[in-house]
């Protein structure tokens, strides 16, 4: 832990409870998009968990997408790994967070029917009596090969497990959502974390729309009584389409009573390239109000250790007094989607925040 960077930071507020609307700035990027001057405290630790040695070739061009649970004394993180025949959910296992036993890909390509016969990858689980359910991305639409990106509609779909070690089992005759016409998820209906709620379940997915003008992003709103059935999903996204975030991460501090929303932002290049350019953090009272304006930085190049460009997806676990996050990256100045690596990094609890 870099203690010195935390004893730079003069001016501390913590979170909860405390209004830091008079933080707004203008933005930062050349279309306007929102920004914030605020950051959470947080110290990288750098790159964990390295492309290219997976089982069977699983991550050859590029690891992303962390995904973190535990079970016992043992972590389990799922990540998408870039492979020889596209990008598939992987596996790899821990102790500590840092030293990563990696284990090969869980999910395979559906057949040319099926919706995820070109990707099936970022799998959000939760686990009800004696099974675990899965929630993860599918999509019949790739670049060209050898990258293989996936491409839109970004779909949900279902798996099923007694373990999170596998092996799962797909079920296909479960739609859990799909994307909508004349709403804010037309070509991105896709998972995100799921928490049980009083007698529901919720689910923070990423929603996006298309237009001339380019691709909005958002979260949204899905419920269910029923993990095998199809989710009601709110007509309004949590965020307005202009925050441009996607991919989410909850966790409730029970000591302040408050909900924290980890997503990955997309930035834009002076050329009007967008890419994954931070890991930002909304806090709320309850879980199912969010507003937009209290939001901060958790994770960009100023504070990353090795990347400096693209900075993409986080989850988050908490590890002894510290939430643990675990992100994906670029090296150096990259914002490329290939050739990343997953980062760990360190927050305080409770949270901070600094401007």
């Amino acid at each position: 832990m870099n203690r010195s960077f935390f004893c730079q930071l003069s001016f501390l507020v913590i979170l909860a409870g405390t209004s830091c609307n008079l933080f707004a700035q203008k933005s930062k990027y050349m279309d306007g998009r929102p920004s914030t001057a605020l950051r959470v405290l947080c110290a990288d630790e750098g790159a964990v968990l390295k492309h290219g040695d997976g089982p069977d070739s699983c991550d050859t061009y590029g690891a992303r997408e962390a995904i973190v649970n535990k079970v016992g004394d043992t972590y389990y993180l799922f990540y998408d790994g870039a492979g020889k025949t596209g990008w598939l959910a992987c596996l790899a296992e821990s102790k500590d967070l840092r030293n990563w036993v990696k284990k090969g890909a869980i999910l395979t390509l559906g057949d040319s029917s099926k919706a995820d016969s070109k990707s099936a990858s970022a799998p959000w689980v939760i686990k009800e009596k004696d099974e675990w359910h899965m929630f993860y991305l599918g999509t019949p639409n790739t670049t060209k090969a050898p990258d293989r990106i996936p491409a839109f509609p970004y779909l949900t779909m279902k798996a099923k497990s007694k373990s999170l070690a596998g092996p799962w089992i797909k079920q296909y005759d479960v739609k859990p959502f799909l994307e909508k016409k004349n709403s804010f998820y037309t070509v991105t209906a896709s998972p995100g974390f799921i928490v049980k709620y009083k007698d529901q379940y919720l689910q923070f997915f990423s929603g996006a729309t298309e237009d001339s003008k380019g691709i909005k992003r958002t979260l949204g709103l899905a419920k269910t009584n029923n993990l095998n059935s199809t989710w009601a999903i709110n007509d309004k996204p949590i965020f307005p389409l202009t925050e441009q975030v996607e991919n989410s991460s909850l966790f409730f501090d029970a000591g302040n009573k408050t909900w924290y929303l980890f997503t990955n932002h997309i930035g834009i290049t002076d050329k009007g390239e967008e890419y994954t350019d931070a890991i930002w953090v909304y806090w709320s009272k309850s879980v199912l109000q969010w507003d937009s304006k209290n939001k901060a930085v958790v994770l960009d190049g100023t504070n990353c250790s090795w990347a400096k460009g693209a900075i993409g997806m986080p989850s988050v676990i908490k590890a002894g007094n510290k939430l643990a996050l675990l992100y994906d990256a670029g090296k150096g100045y990259s914002i490329s989607h290939m050739g990343r690596d997953l980062g760990l990094a360190w927050i305080p609890l409770p949270i901070r925040i600094a401007k």
